[in-house]
């Protein structure tokens, strides 16, 4: 057995069961050992950051890793902005990356880089270069280890070619699946105290956005009075009727403050206490009001779920009903399309159990809200914000749970990073619904612009900001690549697209030809607003902020 055949045996035994592919000439024995291994599915993605956006998506559903298989450190280059977003979103995978041989390297041959440097980057907890055939098997048994551990991480296991090709390759059992442990007793009892004491808010993240977690925090919320909280950019929120309604925290910085204000304890359950998402003249980077005590119950490395359960019981709070979120759906919208409208339509018509994969910017301001009362369904997130994960994640998704119907909502800026994921959509047959918000904008950067402090900008600076000319038509670039696609104008031709996409199989793209969501007055009222809201009376404040992100 050489290497590469061992190394599958021993990904396959420990429950690896797809690897997302961009191979050169230093993986090819890896490719070969693909066919004598059934169990592990080889899903070919035409760049490499639609191979490492799709095992992020995967594992964020299926609960495990998925490989990737890389070619040298430019492959490893070209993925990197999905893996910094999965290792923001501790997700687990296990990214195989080619190299020379061994006996190769000292010539510095066009391809040779630093690898591991490199990979550091985004596997700061797991990277290592296998150094023989005999080791290879151990190798990726500590990289599986680690990738699957608490909290997820980007595992990197780099593979010479000369080892990968080598005979004596040996298969190695699975690592034990990890036992985390939840919070102490004395910390619980501590935060219980901290709550009683009143103006208390939980901030959920990571695993304590699953149904488990939810359904005790919100236990404790009805017992004892205190807010529910979700970060910002969840890695996976399971949400809809019949499950607790958190609140998200703002991405402007402004709002998230109105929001945290009246708190005197913020406990942090799998969750990063809140930050800006970037610096601005003259605010806060820290987003913790002042005389507001941080808490931690449940760090990344600790049983999130448990550790609710635990402090439910030190408060009481086992037998108090939770408050649900009621079965409840916008009406159909009508008339010229928008963006809200898109929102609008995606909670009319969201089907059972679905998968919402949510890069959609600005375009997506209103869809929490109108699918906040929609049924069952699961969110992800740009946990990083390197924007191209959401077409990539789509894939993933839906490889991890063929049975659910995946909709994807992508802002026109983002699709075009990764726009060859549709290609391995359309390969696979994948029952996924990418919905493009066609602007013609990098609308949030026209946002940003004056909130940083830059001004209005003159005719070169705002065309650094804006896809005119020519117009993107991301119906034909779709079509191009083997998937069906049409654009829609109308809130009634975007509806009937997307119940035709919805009840057939098979991959579909909407093209929603919408104008900016924040563009034109809006645009310019937004910094004085932002700028006002502290100063403002904390009830006019919440107002402003919930009309402008609900």
């Amino acid at each position: 057995m050489n290497g590469a055949h061992a190394l599958m045996q021993t990904l396959a035994d420990a429950g690896v069961e797809v690897c997302f592919t961009n191979p050169g000439t230093s993986e090819m024995h890896f490719v070969a050992a693909l066919d004598a291994e059934p169990r592990m599915r080889a899903v070919l993605a035409l760049f490499e950051g639609v191979a490492t956006g799709a095992a992020d998506g995967y594992a964020r559903m299926a609960g495990k890793p998925a490989a990737t298989l890389l070619h040298l450190g430019c492959g490893l280059g070209n993925g990197l902005a999905n893996l910094h977003n999965a290792r923001k979103g501790k997700v687990p995978i296990v990214n195989i990356v080619g190299d020379h041989a061994t006996t190769h390297t000292r010539y510095d041959a066009q391809l040779q880089s630093d690898i591991e440097t490199v990979a550091r980057n985004v596997s700061p907890g797991f990277v290592r270069t296998s150094q023989s055939t005999a080791a290879l098997g151990q190798d990726a048994v500590d990289a599986i280890a680690a990738a699957r551990g608490l909290p997820g991480q980007v595992a990197t296991l780099i593979l010479p070619a000369d080892v990968s090709w080598g005979e004596g390759g040996q298969p190695c059992p699975p690592p034990p699946a990890p036992a985390p442990q939840p919070a102490d007793d004395a910390s619980v009892q501590a935060i219980a105290q901290a709550i009683r004491s009143g103006e208390a808010a939980l901030l959920l993240g990571g695993q304590a956005l699953r149904e488990g977690g939810l359904m005790a925090a919100a236990r404790i919320a009805a017992h004892t009075g205190a807010h529910l909280f979700a970060e910002c950019f969840p890695t996976r929120m399971q949400r809809g009727a019949g499950l607790p309604a958190v609140e998200r925290i703002a991405y402007l910085a402004e709002l998230a403050g109105v929001q945290l204000a009246r708190f005197k304890h913020l406990i942090l359950v799998d969750a990063k206490s809140p930050v800006s998402f970037f610096a601005y003249p003259g605010k806060p980077s820290d987003l913790v009001p002042e005389g507001c005590s941080v808490h931690t119950l449940a760090a990344p490395d600790q049983d999130a779920a448990a550790s609710l359960e635990k402090l439910a019981a030190a408060l009481g709070a086992q037998a108090t009903a939770p408050r649900l979120q009621a079965a409840q759906r916008p009406e159909r919208p009508r008339g010229p399309l928008t963006a809200p409208k898109v929102c609008k339509a995606v909670g009319h018509l969201l089907p059972e159990n679905a998968i919402v994969i949510d890069e959609s910017i600005t375009s997506g301001l209103m869809l929490g809200v109108m699918t906040q009362g929609a049924p069952r369904h699961d969110l992800i997130t740009l946990t990083g914000g390197a924007i191209g994960q959401g077409l990539p994640g789509a894939v993933g998704a839906a490889i991890a749970c063929p049975d659910r119907p995946v909709i994807a909502l992508i802002g026109d800026g983002s699709a075009m990073y990764t726009i060859q994921a549709l290609w391995s959509m359309a390969r696979e047959n994948l029952n996924v619904t990418a919905i493009i918000f066609n602007n013609a904008s990098y609308s949030v950067l026209n946002v940003e612009l004056e909130r940083v402090g830059a001004g209005e900008g003159g005719p070169k600076a705002r065309a650094q900001l804006d896809l005119q000319g020519p117009v993107l038509n991301f119906a034909q670039l779709a079509q191009g690549l083997g998937v069906h696609a049409v654009r829609a104008s109308t809130a009634e031709d975007f509806c009937q697209a997307l119940e035709y996409a919805l009840a057939q199989s098979g991959p579909h793209l909407i093209e929603a030809l919408v104008p900016e969501s924040l563009g034109g007055a809006k645009r310019k009222v937004l910094p004085w607003m932002l700028r006002a809201i502290p100063s403002l009376p904390p009830a006019v404040a919440q107002a402003i902020r919930r009309k402008i992100a609900p």
